[in-house]
Formats: C-alpha cells, structure tokens, sequence
C-alpha cells in the first residue's frame, strides 16, 4: 500500500515513533549503561589494561570497548560474565555504587530524560587517571613498612595542605 502524499510538497508523511513511557530518544544512553561502562573502564584501568587488550580478550576493537565505556552500546548478559571474569570481578562489580536514583524505572527516566539544565557534576577523583596509576605504583611497592611509610607521608601531606 502506497503511503499518502502531502499536497504541497509531494513527500510521503512519516509517522512519528511514540517513544514507551520511560523510553530514551534513539541515541540516549541509558544511565544504568553508562554506569555501567564507567565500572568496566574503572577496572579495567586499575589493572592498567588496555583498550585495546581487553577487546583481544573478549574479541572485540578497542572502539566496541569504548562504546561500552560510553554507555553508547548496551553490554549484554554473557558478554558482562565474560568481562567480569577477565577483569577478576563477580558480576556485581559493574552494578556496585550504582546511584539510588537509578534502580527505579522512575529515578532512571527522571535521570536519562532531564530538559532542565544540570549542575556540573563534580567527576569521582577514583576514576581520574592520576588516582589509578598513584593506586597501581603504591602496590608495586613491596616492602610494606616502605609503603606504610608512604601512606604516612601522603597524609601528612594532604594535611599541610589544607591547614595552609
């Protein structure tokens, strides 16, 4: 069947897609993905491992790897076991510290579906790349009353800094 034409114009109309109650616009990602991704990127830089690594591991590019960082591709069941086993993680590593807001559908689309303006979100400093590679150079030392040592030091010195 031939779809109807505009008079003016000549072009077929198209139907307008009415998204499901808390459905994302094609596009969005969902925030319990981005989340997600932000756990697998987490751990997987904590064991300073590559991109590029962890998608020969699992038999992927490293820009799949990405988008699964990005929350931009949804992880799906077997592929999340097959990184937590990787990555030396249970499943529920990737779910752990999940914002409250997002274990309800409600909290969810409240989350992914804001028109209001947002406040800068302060970035956790644990997912700074500085933080996990100061994390990975304090465990590779291996004496541990030279690393007790260092601990001192760091907090006396974060200390001196805000006393100043």
């Amino acid at each position: 069947m031939a779809q109807p034409q505009t008079k003016r114009t000549g072009r077929k109309k198209v139907k307008s897609r009415k998204l499901k109650p808390n459905r994302w616009p094609p596009g969005t990602p969902n925030p319990v993905d981005i989340h997600v991704g932000g756990r697998v990127r987490l751990r997987r830089t904590l064991l300073g491992m590559s991109q590029e690594k962890l998608g020969e591991s699992v038999g992927l590019t490293f820009q799949q790897i990405q988008k699964y960082e990005r929350g931009a591709n949804r992880v799906g069941a077997s592929r999340l076991y097959e990184l937590s086993r990787i990555l030396d993680v249970p499943v529920s590593f990737f779910f752990d510290d999940m914002p409250v807001e997002l274990t309800t559908p409600e909290g969810r689309a409240a989350v992914g579906l804001r028109d209001r303006s947002q406040e800068p979100v302060e970035p956790d400093p644990l997912t700074r790349r500085e933080t996990l590679e100061l994390v990975r150079a304090y465990y590779r030392v291996t004496d541990p009353h030279v690393r007790k040592r260092l601990f001192e030091l760091t907090k006396a010195l974060a200390s001196s800094a805000t006393e100043g």
